[in-house]
């Protein structure tokens, strides 16, 4: 093993150098796996290309609370983007582990259907009463595939308008068919629509967000058309009231299914959708991600008009029938609902986001601070934030902290955490500020948005 541990920081943080950041064995294992795996990883989020080339550690030995080793042994304070914003409670929570873990011991899968499944339903629609039916999947990407299926069997329609992000599937992705930079503005720049059939091209058509004008004059003339109009609620801000309001006005007035995409957003300010904040009641919502702390599990939950469409098309498959999804899930939401966990997310959250914004000011560094409290976020207002973000990254891991322009805050983090963060951002802070920094980088800039990767 690597001796990583250069020096003990005043904070109680360890240290660790470029020299051992780059030569771990995760870095190594990586380079391997760009071999055998195209592009590296399951999913793009988890490129360390996406923080720092060649530095980020890439793969954990062992995960608990708010904490990360590698496979060094190195110990790192996740204060990033905590497992895509999967660990709301934090990682190997003990009571949500317990109880997958027993009913592992009574058999996840069988000839049977597990009873849990009614169970995580009731709850959902105890959480969101003017639903009454759900279905499941094991994917955020795969639930909203559901839901645009549904949308189009209810309504015998073919076009589907959508604002945010929503996944990797066909119907998504040939918003790019006739334009590569279609979705651009929808979070993720350069997706590459290859491989999706060329006859989908205008089945599916972006829009920005809070403009109900822009989106009637994108409608007008097609009414008859659309089958589901799609957006997030909230990402990196949440949609005005009144906006989600008209939506679902003119979603009822052309008689298309409005869904809500809550895999990011769930859980995230309140119990269930943020929906429920605002008194807007779409026609389906989709969860995933918080709704089981890490467990692979997603849901459509829907009115039961909508939802009836189900049994007029085919959606149907084995993994959705296993049994420590819907565990994690109702054992996730209990504890959610027990312990107010939203407000205790949204108040980490602010104060990392002061920690930004004073460290900034104090040094004179160009940001801008963004984001609900539980999804905050920041970027360098600069020509070279892509420099500044790859030093950030860096210098963070050196301070033990995986950091990055983003914080998803969970229950597991705790005040020492944060305060240990507070120190860390201020010397780094500091040291962007200095006209010198850039000579610190001997590695390549981090990546913005979908690259094709290079075997090595």
């Amino acid at each position: 093993m690597i001796n990583t541990i250069k020096k003990l920081f005043s904070n109680g943080g360890e240290i660790y150098s470029l020299e051992n950041l780059l030569s771990s064995s995760g870095v190594a294992k990586y380079k391997l796996a760009k071999q055998i795996i195209p592009g590296g990883t399951q999913l793009l989020s988890k490129r360390p290309e996406m923080f720092a080339p060649d530095v980020w550690p890439s793969y954990y030995s062992k995960a608990k609370g708010s904490m990360i080793w590698d496979l060094d042994g190195r110990k790192f304070c996740d204060m990033s983007i905590m497992s895509v914003g999967a660990c709301i409670l934090g990682y190997a929570d003990d009571e949500v582990d317990s109880q997958v873990i027993e009913s592992i011991r009574k058999g996840v899968s069988s000839s049977l259907n597990c009873p849990e499944e009614i169970q995580l339903a009731e709850l959902l629609i105890e959480l969101h009463p003017w639903f009454g039916m759900v279905r499941y999947s094991k994917s955020g990407g795969e639930a909203m595939s559901i839901a645009v299926r549904i949308a189009r069997t209810h309504t015998s329609r073919q076009l589907v308008l959508f604002s945010g992000y929503h996944g990797w599937h066909d119907w998504y992705l040939a918003a790019n068919l006739e334009n590569e930079k279609s979705l651009d503005d929808q979070l993720m720049a350069g997706l590459s629509p290859n491989g999706v059939p060329q006859n989908l091209i205008n089945t599916s058509l972006p829009f920005l967000p809070n403009s109900i004008d822009s989106l009637r004059n994108m409608i007008s003339g097609r009414e008859k058309e659309i089958a589901a109009i799609v957006i997030e609620p909230a990402r990196g801000i949440d949609s005005s009231p009144d906006y989600l309001k008209a939506l679902r006005e003119l979603a009822s007035e052309i008689g298309a299914v409005l869904i809500f995409d809550e895999i990011t957003s769930g859980f995230r300010i309140c119990a269930g959708g943020i929906h429920r904040r605002y008194d807007v009641k779409p026609d389906l919502a989709v969860f995933a991600k918080s709704m089981a702390n890490g467990y692979p599990m997603a849901a459509v939950i829907g009115t039961e008009n909508v939802m009836e469409s189900c049994q007029e098309t085919f959606i149907s498959s084995t993994n959705w029938t296993e049994r420590t999804g819907p565990v994690a899930s109702i054992a996730t939401i209990k504890k959610y609902l027990r312990l107010n966990v939203d407000e205790k997310i949204i108040a980490k959250g602010n104060k990392v986001k002061k920690i930004w914004e004073e460290s900034a000011k104090k040094y004179k560094l160009p940001i801008e601070v963004t984001g609900l409290p539980s999804l905050a976020s920041f970027r360098f207002n600069s020509e070279k934030s892509n420099l500044l973000d790859t030093v950030f990254t860096i210098e963070m891991l050196k301070r033990g902290f995986l950091g990055f322009r983003q914080f998803k805050a969970s229950l597991a983090h705790q005040d020492k955490n944060i305060r240990n963060y507070e120190i860390a951002v201020d010397k780094v802070f500091e040291l962007l500020s200095k006209d010198n920094f850039k000579n610190l980088l001997c590695t390549p800039l981090q990546h913005q948005g979908f690259k094709r990767l290079t075997k090595e």
